[in-house]
C-alpha cells in the first residue's frame, strides 16, 4: 500500500534547447517520443513515479504554453495538479511554490523532485531507491539528493563530491561542481570520491521550505501565495541557490541504469549502436564509412550518410542540422544565432 505522505514533483517545463532541431520550442523534448516505444518522455516518467507515489500526490510544474500539451499527455491528473509558470524563471521558484501548495495541503509530506527527461533502464532498483530515500528525508531535517557512480569523464554533468561523514547510507556532500572540464572530469572518475548529480532530490516539505527562507528569502512571499508572482523571481536552479549552499544536504548513491537526456551526446550514449558504433533513432538510414555518430531524420524520409565520424544529423519539420555531435554549447549557439536572424520561425 502506497504512503500518502509521499508526493512527487516533476520538473516538465523546459524548452530542450540542446536537443535542437529534433526538440522545439512548441513542442519541446520531454514531450516526444525518442525510442519508438509509444510514450514521451514525460509519460514514461509519469509512470515511473505512479508505482511509488499515489497518482493525486502527482504535480506537474511547466510553462503556461504547455498546459494543454501536459493535460493531454496525462489524462490521469487533473488540472489542479498543474504548477503553471507565466514566467521561466528555472527550476527554484517553481519547486518552492510547489512546495508550497504541497505544504498547505499535507505539511507531513516528503517529496521527490525529478526532472522529465531522464532514462531508467533498471526500473525495480529506482523504485527501491526511490523508496529508501523518501523514508529517509521522512524522518531526518536533511535535503537528499541522488548520486550516480561515474562510468567516464562527462563533462555534461554535474559532480558531487561525497565526504567521509554519512548516516546509514547516506554521505554528507562536501561539494557541488558543476560541468567540469574533461580533465577534471578524468581525474574525478579516478578518484572514487565524486559522483554524477542524478538532478533528482529528495525531502521533506518542512525541510526544503526552510532552507528557503534561510537562503532565498527574498522569493519566498512571491510564491507562498495563491497566485505566485514568477515575473519577479529570481532566474535560477536549485542546485545553485539552494543544494550548493545548505549544510544539510546528503547523497544517497544509487545505481538503477539512469541517463539524463539532456544532450544529444547523452542520448548517444545511452542508445544502441551498430558495429561501427552509430546510433540510428527511428529512421530509415543508409550509411557508408560512417562511426561515432547519431542519426534522427523524420518518418517518411530516407537518409543516406557517408564519410560522417562524430557528427550528428538531425531533421525535424523544416529544420535539418548537421554538426558534431559532442559539441553541448555549438548547439545553443546556432539556435540563438538562427533565432537572431530569423526570428522564432525555427526555433
Amino acid at each position: 500500500m502506497m504512503n500518502n505522505n509521499y508526493y512527487c514533483i516533476i520538473m516538465a517545463g523546459g524548452m530542450g534547447r540542446r536537443f535542437w532541431p529534433y526538440s522545439r520550442k512548441a513542442l519541446p523534448k520531454q514531450f516526444l517520443d525518442f525510442f519508438g516505444t509509444g510514450q514521451t518522455l514525460l509519460q514514461q516518467t509519469f509512470d515511473r513515479y505512479k508505482k511509488i507515489v499515489p497518482t493525486n500526490n502527482i504535480y506537474i510544474t511547466t510553462h503556461k504554453d504547455y498546459k494543454q500539451i501536459v493535460l493531454d499527455l496525462l489524462p490521469e491528473i487533473t488540472e489542479g495538479q498543474l504548477i503553471i509558470e507565466e514566467e521561466r524563471r528555472n527550476t527554484a521558484p517553481s519547486i518552492a511554490y510547489a512546495s508550497h501548495i504541497i505544504q498547505k495541503i499535507n505539511p507531513d509530506a516528503t517529496i521527490v523532485v525529478a526532472p522529465s527527461d531522464h532514462l531508467i533502464l533498471k526500473v525495480e532498483e529506482f523504485k527501491e531507491a526511490i523508496l529508501k530515500g523518501l523514508e529517509f528525508a521522512s524522518k531526518n531535517d536533511k535535503l537528499v539528493t541522488l548520486g550516480i557512480k561515474p562510468n567516464r569523464p562527462e563533462t555534461g554533468y554535474g559532480y558531487i563530491q561525497i565526504d567521509e561523514e554519512k548516516k546509514g547510507d547516506f554521505y554528507k556532500v562536501k561539494t557541488f561542481i558543476e560541468k567540469p572540464a574533461r580533465e577534471f572530469a578524468e581525474i574525478f572518475v579516478q578518484s572514487n570520491e565524486f559522483y554524477w548529480n542524478s538532478g533528482i532530490f529528495v525531502w521533506h516539505v518542512n525541510t526544503i521550505l526552510k532552507a528557503f527562507h534561510e537562503m532565498m528569502s527574498e522569493i519566498c512571499p512571491r510564491v507562498e501565495c495563491d497566485v505566485p508572482d514568477f515575473t519577479s523571481c529570481p532566474n535560477i536552479s536549485i542546485d545553485y541557490s539552494i543544494m550548493e549552499k545548505a549544510d544539510n544536504v546528503y547523497v544517497q548513491l544509487c545505481d538503477f541504469g539512469w541517463a539524463d537526456l539532456g544532450t544529444w551526446d547523452a542520448l548517444y550514449d545511452a542508445s544502441p549502436k551498430d558495429t561501427n558504433h552509430n546510433v540510428i533513432i527511428n529512421s530509415n538510414t543508409v550509411l557508408y564509412n560512417c562511426k561515432d555518430s547519431i542519426i534522427l531524420v523524420p518518418e517518411g524520409q530516407l537518409a543516406v550518410v557517408q564519410d560522417l565520424d562524430g557528427y550528428l544529423v538531425a531533421s525535424r519539420d523544416n529544420v535539418l542540422l548537421i554538426c558534431k555531435k559532442d559539441d553541448h554549447d555549438a548547439i545553443r549557439k546556432f539556435v540563438n544565432d538562427v533565432e537572431m536572424k530569423f526570428g522564432e520561425k525555427y526555433s
